[in-house]
């Protein structure tokens, strides 16, 4: 690794979280410099402005997200084990998810919608995977017969996304953590009807 691109990584790991709670908007160019303990030229020596900076957190923060969908995805088993896997890698992630100033992908989505449009096809493009990828374990197990093969893909697909994504802005809206996991075990058991 380059002194550059090792500079770029500790800007990026040490400024995601700020990006992550206050937005690319909120987030100020003292903010960074204080983070980092660089100064302006330092910083944008190595992002031609906020907006890469911005772009660069939004990666940093989504591969947490990724390696766990990932994961859960290419587990061993059957399609419902798979989602379960995925369920649980929510509620075990949850703590850092909450620390860090909710869903990356959540908070990015928004800000970008209401007026960043820089992020706004990434943010799209990245929900829209994630659902491809929870349709195609739900046709999965329609094909091994494990599911209903009545069982909307996309539908379902949107309610674990809208049930995940829910229930991580109520627990950090109203800073109860405990609603989280009980959210996520009342969606599990709805989706669990509706696949059967």
């Amino acid at each position: 690794m380059t002194k550059s691109e090792h500079t770029k990584r500790f800007i990026i790991e040490k400024v995601a979280h700020i990006f992550n709670k206050k937005g690319a908007y909120g987030t100020s160019l003292s903010d960074i410099t204080k983070a980092t303990g660089l100064t302006k030229g330092a910083v944008y020596g190595n992002f031609q402005d906020k907006d890469t900076l911005a772009e660069a957190c939004f990666d940093h923060n989504l591969k947490f997200f990724q390696k766990g969908l990932y994961k859960a995805i290419a587990t061993q088993g059957n399609a419902w084990h798979k989602l379960e896997m995925i369920f649980a890698f929510y509620e075990e992630g949850f703590p850092f998810v909450y620390a860090n100033g909710g869903c990356a992908l959540m908070n990015s989505a928004v800000e970008a919608d209401d007026g960043y449009p820089l992020l706004k096809q990434r943010t799209r493009s990245t929900f829209e995977n994630w659902q491809k990828e929870m349709e195609g374990v739900i046709r999965e197990g329609q094909t091994t017969g494990e599911f209903s093969r009545t069982a909307n893909p996309t539908s379902i697909a949107r309610l674990i996304i809208g049930g995940i994504e829910g229930a991580i802005l109520v627990a950090k809206s109203t800073q109860d953590m405990d609603s989280f996991p009980q959210t996520l075990n009342h969606l599990k058991t709805i989706i669990e009807k509706e696949l059967k």
